[in-house]
């Protein structure tokens, strides 16, 4: 939620733009097209998740270096029926064929970054649609009608999608040729500005339509399902086993065929989860399960509740040392346990790592030089044994064109990414989804589809000792992590950012902000942002940077100065380069409805009323 609000006299501090408010019903996501997509079905009666999804596929044409069709997403919510917090969870298992020893064959060491043999079935475009059929009230036409419209007219190039082209110029006209022909049209990378077609999804998406008219039963939810179906057993699961099977080039250097056939697609039913929560400052925050990074921040939150508000300011030194070395700690924790468990591991696990006795215990760690080394904790009288990963650093690894998300570089320019988005509406419907994964570099366009697979595989490992290990019906660990937060049982606010492993880190800075610190949810967005790169990353050539430490130039000479004498290894990045949060609130007694929007980048809107 948010401290204390402005009165109308007041103008917050250091703020770019106002958080909205009203009571009608409000949006905000990384894009604008797909925030003003989600306003628009909600002034024509839609709900919360007629609004979400129609966004969602918005986003797929608006912002397709950072999501699309082939990828996955992760979704927290509550209904105006049932206040108790759930998750949606949309993210695609391993093919049958995805097995370690097929990967060791075929040379490799690691999941490659880029290729289809990185991909998970596609779980985004299934868990909308199950979403809208289950929650929804709009028919499928009418919500897909937005993503037509702006794959059949056009897009305006965003200076970030030029740029991500620009990169991979060399790898499609090489090697890509069916991407080179989808995103390259005229022969050259589209500026700036200019306007970008995508007259194959647009078949696609009226082919889901024609299916779902077609459908016996007459009733909306038949509809839906029979575009569903279409999905997983028809046209597009058949376009992607054949595409996929020819060899291409892939982030490792070589060239290898995917593993993913239409049967894969029948094995994946979107699921919905209650989510898993902790405490904090009198807020319970709602997260995804050990299979996403979620409890990274609720671990963090539980080490943080140790101490007093002063200790944890990020705008001091002092404050970004201390979520820094909480992050160290509760991100060791992700890479020893965190994964696709069976249900009696993961509760065993998340009872431990989120019980106030292990938070003290880890928060004791936290002294006032920087750790460089890699602490996960221990789970005794369990049989569970931490998970020690290859640790590789930076200039260690092999580089490559195309490798999608880790979203954030060293110096801490944005390259690759995901996309949010979050909506609220006036009858108490909530929902924070962060889609991602199927991004038009992960791995060559499907001609007749228009649309990539994603990678979303590479966040495994080939050991079998990992808790997040490659193997054939898991769900590969991901770093989609969106929020939901509740006081006294009823849900006040829903909010999420893009950002790979930098997700939680940016929502944790934000939550001390507004939980802690009293800011206002605008206020929170905008103040200067920083992450830790002292982690093993959860992206093709996973490495990690010890003690390091990336911080916004805004952060302050003395701030920076402060942290380096205490032993991080600092890189100052860009002034407004850290984080892409949105957010919506809502407050329960009086209905007062808010949203608020990241301006880096010049992409994110909040819109309401």
């Amino acid at each position: 939620m948010s401290g204390r609000p402005p009165s109308p006299t007041e103008v917050p501090p250091h703020t770019t733009r106002p958080t909205l408010r009203g009571s009608f019903g409000m949006c905000a996501s990384t894009h604008w097209l797909a925030t003003a997509t989600a306003q628009s079905v909600l002034e024509r009666g839609g709900n919360a998740f007629d609004a979400a999804v129609a966004g969602a596929f918005v986003l797929h044409v608006a912002e397709p270096h950072l999501n699309g069709p082939g990828g996955d997403l992760v979704a927290v919510l509550a209904t105006a029926a049932d206040p108790s917090p759930y998750v949606l969870a949309g993210q695609g298992h391993a093919p049958r064929g995805a097995t370690v020893e097929h990967f060791r064959a075929e040379g490799l060491d690691h999941v490659p970054g880029a290729g289809a043999l990185a991909a998970a079935v596609p779980g985004a475009v299934d868990s909308w649609l199950w979403l809208l059929a289950e929650s929804g009230t709009w028919e499928l036409a009418d919500v897909l009608a937005y993503a037509v419209h702006y794959a059949e007219h056009g897009v305006p190039v965003v200076p970030q999608l030029a740029r991500v082209l620009a990169t991979v110029e060399d790898l499609f006209r090489h090697h890509w040729p069916t991407s080179y022909a989808l995103w390259m049209p005229e022969g050259r990378v589209p500026a700036p500005g200019a306007t970008l077609v995508n007259t194959a999804y647009a078949r696609t998406l009226r082919r889901l339509c024609g299916a779902g008219t077609a459908a016996p039963g007459g009733t909306r939810a038949a509809r839906i399902d029979a575009a569903r179906h279409a999905w997983r057993t028809g046209f597009v699961a058949s376009a992607v086993e054949e595409f996929a099977a020819l060899p291409h080039r892939h982030s490792s250097g070589g060239d290898h065929a995917g593993v993913i056939t239409a049967a894969d697609f029948t094995d994946f039913h979107p699921s919905l989860e209650p989510a898993v929560t902790a405490r904090f400052r009198g807020t319970t925050v709602a997260k995804a399960g050990l299979w996403s990074q979620g409890p990274v921040l609720l671990q963090a939150l539980t080490m943080l509740d140790h101490f007093d508000d002063a200790r944890l300011d990020p705008s001091t030194a002092e404050g970004v040392h201390t979520l820094t070395e909480a992050l160290k700690l509760a991100m060791a924790d992700r890479e020893a346990y965190y994964g696709h468990l069976d249900p009696a591991r993961a509760e065993t696990v998340l009872r431990r790592l989120l019980s106030p006795r292990y938070g003290k215990e880890r928060a004791s760690l936290i002294r006032p030089v920087a750790s460089t080394a890699f602490r996960p904790g221990r789970i005794p009288d369990t049989g569970i044994t931490p998970y020690i990963p290859p640790l590789v650093t930076r200039g260690q690894a092999p580089q490559a064109d195309g490798v999608g998300e880790p979203t954030v570089q060293q110096t801490g320019e944005t390259r690759g990414d995901t996309c949010h988005i979050d909506v609220v509406d006036r009858w108490g419907n909530i929902v924070s989804a962060t889609p991602s994964g199927g991004w038009l570099q992960s791995s060559p366009a499907v001609p007749e589809l228009g649309f990539a697979l994603g990678t979303r595989l590479q966040m495994t490992w080939l050991d079998p000792a990992a808790p997040s290990r490659l193997a054939p019906g898991r769900r590969p660990r991901t770093t989609l992590t969106p929020t939901l937060l509740l006081r006294d049982g009823r849900p006040v606010a829903a909010l999420g950012t893009p950002g790979g492993d930098q997700q939680d880190q940016w929502q944790l800075i934000y939550l001390v902000r507004t939980l802690a610190l009293g800011m206002d949810p605008q206020e929170a967005i905008d103040a200067p942002a920083f992450h830790t790169t002292a982690v093993p990353s959860s992206f093709w050539p996973r490495t990690w940077t010890p003690g390091g430490l990336v911080v916004e130039e805004r952060t302050g000479g003395a701030v920076v100065d402060e942290l380096r004498a205490r032993g991080h290894d600092v890189t100052v990045s860009g002034p407004w380069s850290q984080g892409r949060l949105s957010v919506v609130t809502r407050d329960p007694d009086s209905g007062v409805l808010g949203a608020a929007a990241n301006p880096r980048g010049a992409q994110g809107y909040a819109a309401g009323r």
